[in-house]
């Protein structure tokens, strides 16, 4: 049996939010290059191969929002389903650093392979889903690295992450994450939400449906026990910010 290009976490469940993880695994598929992408194993841990911690987090959150969860299930370095189907990094062949060896001579026809057997159905299915209620609201979760190579440190515990086209949920996610004196928060930080075609354009922007992208710096999250209190705080602090922002 073919490995699956995602797995949907508590489907029955009928709450408002559809919490996704387009970064959830390192898993690299057998059939493009017997399953190695030729990196070193330590570069496959890192976050450059996927959102460290970001999985167990995103199915904490589904658990606390009782709403179900999409989680990919195939490294950002195979195909990025987080970018747009035009995106140069769609395929990524430099990533901080690292040379990516099975995708150095990847050209349009290995593209087109690892988009049909990953980057369609994984989309497909998030459509789907976010399309089960008139009412969805989309929590995308992902986590940044503390520090790229030769770059300063970054000082945020958690990013708030949104397009300019849709600020409404992110708006009074940001004032409720602020109000907590312990926090540091990204206002669109380390980097902006607004990527033409990504999965938050795609499924909610170009829909109409409330979103809000979290960014946790994943040293905070590289545990079971660090996703779960993680997911504790965020919860209510979400539906309150939800319930603000009157959508």
């Amino acid at each position: 049996m073919a490995h699956p290009p995602f797995h949907v976490f508590g489907a029955e469940r009928n709450g408002r939010w559809l919490v996704t993880c387009d970064h959830a695994s390192n898993f690299v598929p057998d059939w493009i290059n017997g399953g190695d992408l030729g990196l070193p194993p330590e570069d496959m841990r890192r976050h450059i191969a996927y959102d460290v911690g970001a999985a167990g987090l995103a199915k904490a959150l589904a658990d606390a929002l009782d709403s179900p969860a999409i989680l990919s299930d195939f490294s950002r370095l195979v195909i990025d389903p987080n970018r747009g189907a035009d995106d140069p990094t769609l395929l990524m062949k430099l990533y901080d650093g690292s040379i990516i060896p099975a995708n150095r001579h990847a050209g349009a026809e290995e593209l087109q392979r690892r988009m049909d057997r990953l980057y369609t159905p994984y989309h497909n299915a998030l459509g789907e889903i976010a399309a089960r209620r008139s009412d969805t609201v989309i929590l995308s979760i992902h986590s940044f690295t503390p520090q790229l190579r030769g770059r300063p440190p970054r000082p945020w515990q958690v990013g708030v992450l949104y397009s300019h086209r849709d600020e409404r949920l992110a708006r009074t996610t940001l004032a409720r994450l602020n109000a907590e004196a312990d926090l540091c928060v990204g206002d669109n930080e380390p980097y902006s939400g607004h990527l033409p075609g990504d999965a938050v354009d795609r499924h909610s922007l170009q829909h109409g449906r409330p979103n809000v992208l979290i960014e946790l710096r994943n040293d905070l999250i590289s545990d079971e026990t660090g996703q779960k209190a993680w997911a504790t705080r965020l919860a209510p602090l979400l539906e309150a910010a939800l319930a603000d922002s009157g959508l």
